[in-house]
């Protein structure tokens, strides 16, 4: 196993540098400041885009026609006539990287890093398992256009599946092991798989979670499925015929991944096949909080395009050959941070992946604690030079007072980063002071925000442009992105609708099941549909403000970008409009309080009542005092108009398995919609605590869930 060697090493060349370095010598483009590159890259969309496929160099035996045919939204057609491929992109760093040293993945689960150890995929090994499996996946029939499902946790194991379904055209889908039978149903009962592979169970916080008699159950539930693949991870005695049926035969994955079976020279001449720059890639989904998830189908090339794009130029991460950067973002495979992690591997990055609780195993003596060191430890132990968790993971880590330096040799870490939602400022002061400073400067800290249905970010930094506490540095190239009044009129310094006003080679190729594209439009475009000369625009559903900054220094001209939350789940008191995300931050910057959640129920005439949830510490108790101390500090941080009706005291806040927030279905409930049609247990993190805010609707007399005339759209 190569460890990294411990000390700071020096600052490499920032990739946004090396871009506009090249800019000049290959196109003869000069930009002063970042802001004039943004406004070129979204001016004048078909060179940019040509110069990331360029400066990538990436590979195609044919040319494309065009770089883009129009710019509408949807159905923008980028690089007609190319042929390209995500695993050959990937597997074209193997031979270099190895020779050099660097391998492919480094992984640990609870047991590993408990006992100090790691476990590390070689770039030919991957090479070696990825036609392993595709030659296996042919085997069973598997052709251009299928789709292969998994039930697999963030592993070495699940990459190398994805890789091998890319390498022949098959469609990847994958949920996370800890969702519920009808979650996952929801979603691959919509797509029909031909091949299901899952594994046994997996292990989380310490314990082990035996799943295979949900698999038996997806199983009856997917009519279409031929092949079963079985991984024996929980228990290895587990037998994959277990599997079999009538119609479907049952296979080994650790078999498969050896190519048992399978002549030496069939695996070592194995190529990814060369495929249009849009043939479909993956199908992910909406939260799947109310209604059926949304099945979303991204293509090949525009995936490997934002990709590099927002991981190499905005992240900073490099080439590992060049820059020696190793890349972790924690993420289960529930949540498109997994598929960002695994696009480092686009860029010839090492990634370092982990697998389990990142609150830690639970000491048996105290099962409701947590142990907020586990990731640092990791990072530590894996060289990590690029950091990234969502926005709760570094606020949990604050309240619990941890000290990361103390725990793991960080000196290799350079960057950090941070998604899922706004980071707030005291988030932004923990990790600044709490993390190794470099070249006596804060560590770099990049705020994304982006989203699963575009697979990719509209909104982050660049080393170039300052970091401000409480904002995203800047709007990512090749996006164009604006925050809109209700009426479509651009807003600088003033809170909008985030919208995209040009395409996006990694917005959506279509959603599944959708042939005359009106689920697509609703989603997205419904809001500013266009006509009348004015094309469609792409509509986020986020509050979203521009703040300038010309203040003539570093970034001077650049707009900051600062997201208050989900448009559709916005407080609006009185006339006034404010993001949830604001008042989290103003009631979470009290100790006493580990989490929040708030809805507005004014709807159709009725009297506004706004409730606040709030998870406390241990042993603390919302008494009168309390509660007015909240109410106090929203008071002072809004405005009088923003202050609860009503304070509760609750054991959870209902999140998807993402870890967002559910504000729209908990408001829905409280407005009499169906329990079981808005709250999606097998889609949540916490189910458990579902039931107590059931009892809240009922005791307020909302209307029986069987009173249609009560029901809200989507409830």
């Amino acid at each position: 196993m190569s460890l990294p060697t411990t000390g700071q090493r020096p600052e490499p060349t920032p990739q946004i540098t090396r871009y506009q370095q090249w800019l000049a010598a290959q196109r003869g483009l000069h930009f002063e400041a970042y802001q004039d590159l943004w406004q070129w890259s979204v001016d004048e969309l078909p060179a940019f885009w040509q110069s990331i496929w360029d400066f990538f160099d990436i590979q195609s035996p044919t040319p494309a026609a065009q770089v883009l045919d129009a710019e509408r939204m949807p159905g923008a057609r980028w690089f007609s006539g190319a042929q390209v491929n995500y695993a050959q992109q990937v597997l074209r760093h193997a031979d270099a990287l190895h020779a050099a040293g660097h391998p492919a993945i480094v992984f640990a689960d609870e047991p590993l890093l408990a006992a100090g150890q790691l476990r590390e995929l070689s770039w030919p090994e991957l090479r070696r398992q990825v036609a392993s499996m595709a030659l296996a996946l042919r085997g069973m029939g598997v052709q251009r256009g299928d789709r292969v499902c998994a039930v697999l946790a963030n592993t070495p194991e699940t990459a190398v599946v994805f890789l091998a379904c890319a390498s022949i055209g098959a469609l990847w889908s994958v949920c996370s092991p800890d969702m519920g039978p009808v979650a996952v149903l929801d979603r691959f009962r919509q797509i029909e798989p031909t091949v299901l592979i899952a594994a046994d169970g997996y292990r989380w916080g310490g314990q082990a979670y035996d799943r295979r008699a949900v698999l038996a159950e997806l199983l009856a539930g997917l009519p279409s499925v031929r092949h079963a693949v079985l991984w024996a991870r929980v228990d290895e005695s587990a037998p994959a015929q277990a599997l079999a049926g009538p119609h479907r035969q049952a296979h080994d994955l650790a078999a498969l991944l050896r190519g048992d079976g399978l002549a030496p020279e069939a695996v070592a001449g194995f190529a990814p096949e060369w495929l249009p720059f849009d043939q479909p890639l993956w199908v992910v989904y909406s939260s799947g909080t109310t209604g059926l998830p949304k099945p979303i189908v991204h293509g090949h090339g525009g995936v490997m395009l934002e990709a590099l794009k927002l991981g190499v130029l905005h992240n900073d991460v490099g080439p590992t050959l060049l820059t020696g950067d190793r890349f972790h973002w924690f993420s289960t495979t529930g949540w498109i941070m997994w598929n960002s992690q695994i696009g480092g591997l686009l860029g010839g990055t090492t990634v370092c992946i982990f697998d389990g609780n990142p609150a830690g195993t639970p000491a048996s003596a105290s099962p409701g604690t947590h142990d907020w060191s586990t990731l640092w430890r990791f990072a530590g132990l894996a060289g990590v030079s690029f950091f990234g968790a969502g926005a709760a993971f570094y606020a949990s880590c604050a309240k619990a007072g941890v000290e990361p330096t103390a725990l793991a040799d960080l000196s290799r870490l350079r960057a950090v980063g941070s998604t899922g939602s706004p980071l707030s400022e005291d988030s932004y002061r923990w990790i600044w002071g709490h993390l190794p400073r470099r070249e006596g400067r804060d560590i770099w800290l990049t705020s994304i925000s982006g989203g699963t249905d575009f697979a990719g970010a509209f909104l982050a930094g660049v080393p170039s442009v300052p970091v401000r506490a409480g904002e995203m540095s800047c709007r990512c190239l090749g996006a164009a992105v604006q925050a809109w009044s209700e009426d479509g009129q651009p807003l600088i310094d003033a809170v909008g609708e985030l919208v995209c006003v040009k395409p996006m080679p990694s917005m959506p190729l279509y959603l599944w099941n959708d042939p005359d594209g009106q689920r697509l439009h609703d989603s997205y475009f419904d809001m500013y549909p266009g006509g009348n000369g004015k094309p469609a625009v792409w509509r986020h559903g986020d509050w979203l403000r521009l703040v300038p900054h010309d203040d003539a220094g570093p970034g001077s001209g650049t707009c900051g970008a600062v997201i208050y939350g989900r448009s559709d789940a916005t407080i609006n008191r009185h006339g006034v409009r404010m993001g949830t995300a604001e008042l989290y931050r103003a009631v979470e910057a009290l100790p006493e309080v580990l989490d929040s959640l708030v809805v507005d129920l004014e709807y159709l005439g009725r009297e506004s009542w706004m409730p606040l949830f709030v998870v406390l510490r241990e042993g603390v108790v919302l008494d009168d005092a309390l509660s007015a101390r909240i109410k106090a500090e929203v008071r002072q941080a809004l405005s009088p108009r923003h202050v609860p009706n009503e304070v509760f005291q609750v054991a959870a806040v209902p999140r998807t398995l993402s870890g967002k927030k559910m504000e729209l279905p908990v408001k829905k409930l409280l407005m009499g919609a169906d329990p079981d049609t808005v709250m999606k247990r097998d889609a949540m993190a916490n189910a458990q605590c579902v039931d107590w805010f059931i009892g809240l609707a009922q005791r307020r007399g909302a209307p029986a869930p069987a009173d249609t005339r009560a029901r809200l759209p989507g409830g």
